[in-house]
């Protein structure tokens, strides 16, 4: 597992970097958070990435979540102190685990492993409500599908989703694609 730190003090680093080893991690990089360590960081492709910010400023915190959102890893993120405000923000950008005044080298493990899990947990619940709403979408294109085939040819609601399955499994397409289709037909033909 590769993991990398974002930390700008050095002994804070050695601390985090101590508890990953004894826990048996050794791909493990320390990137200061200067110039383009964002792009540096991406092209790592790190497993999980630890935040050290010790006592960060507004700006900090804000260049930190931005990490956060564009690497869609398990952040856990480091902090001496904090308020509701910076903690919602850190929760929104999607920081996994958010620990404050709590740098120790034993919990390092603990709070790496909450990161992961919460992260996989949140990844899962984001892909089935993606599933779910593609589901929906294509539920709604269907049923438009087959109130034009129930307008145009006369057919019951079952007959026109049967006409639709059938057609599907002729084309080895989906439902949704093949009604998506005789919607946009139905469009170009004016609605006849």
């Amino acid at each position: 597992m590769r993991i990398v730190i974002v930390d700008d003090s050095g002994l804070r680093a050695t601390v985090l970097e101590e508890g990953l080893r004894d826990a048996g991690y050794d791909d493990i990089h320390v990137v200061p958070p200067q110039g383009a360590f964002v792009a540096k960081i991406e092209r790592m492709a790190p497993d999980v990435v630890l935040m050290d910010l010790g006592s960060p400023s507004r700006d900090t915190l804000e260049e930190m979540l931005a990490v956060s959102r564009a690497l869609a890893r398990p952040i856990a993120m480091f902090v001496d102190q904090s308020d509701d405000a910076m903690i919602g923000a850190a929760i929104d950008a999607g920081v996994s685990a958010y620990v404050v005044d709590g740098l120790r080298k034993d919990r390092v493990k603990p709070i790496l492993d909450l990161a992961i899990r919460r992260f996989n947990a949140f990844a899962r619940m984001q892909t089935e409500l993606d599933e779910a709403r593609t589901a929906l979408a294509d539920r709604k294109v269907i049923d438009r599908a087959k109130a034009i085939l129930m307008q145009t040819r006369g057919l019951s609601e079952p007959e026109a989703y049967t006409l639709l399955r059938s057609t599907a499994m002729s084309q080895s397409k989906r439902i949704a694609d093949v009604a998506d289709a005789l919607i946009t037909a139905h469009s170009l033909l004016g609605g006849l």
